[in-house]
C-alpha cells in the first residue's frame, strides 16, 4: 500500500483547476465527507462529482489542481464541457 500524502488545507469554495490547465471549472462543495478520502465539486453545467484526494496534485491560492488522468470518465467529460454554456466576448456584443 502507497504512503498516505499530507494534502495542504481544502475548504469549501476553493476553485477547480485541471493540472496544466488556467480555466476555474468549478468549485469545492465538501471536503471528505464522512471522512471519505475525497472532494464533493460542482463542475459548471454539470452538478456535482467526487474527486479522489489522490487525483489532487495540488493546492495553491485558494485552487485545487486536479490531475485529469486519476478522474472517471463522467468526471472529466464534465470538465470538457464546463464552458459550454459561455457566450464568447466577440458574440456578446452582437446580442446586445
Amino acid at each position: 500500500m502507497a504512503p498516505h500524502r499530507k494534502l495542504p488545507f481544502i475548504d469549501v469554495g476553493y476553485h477547480l483547476v485541471v493540472s496544466g490547465g488556467t480555466e476555474e471549472v468549478g468549485s469545492v462543495r465538501e471536503v471528505a465527507p464522512a471522512g471519505r478520502p475525497e472532494i464533493v465539486v460542482d463542475i459548471e453545467n454539470a452538478g456535482d462529482f467526487i474527486i479522489p484526494l489522490s487525483a489532487v496534485v495540488a493546492v495553491v491560492e485558494q485552487k485545487v489542481i486536479v490531475n485529469v488522468d486519476a478522474l472517471d470518465d463522467g468526471v472529466r467529460d464534465a470538465i470538457r464541457h464546463a464552458h459550454d454554456a459561455e457566450v464568447p466576448p466577440s458574440r456578446e456584443l452582437e446580442q446586445t
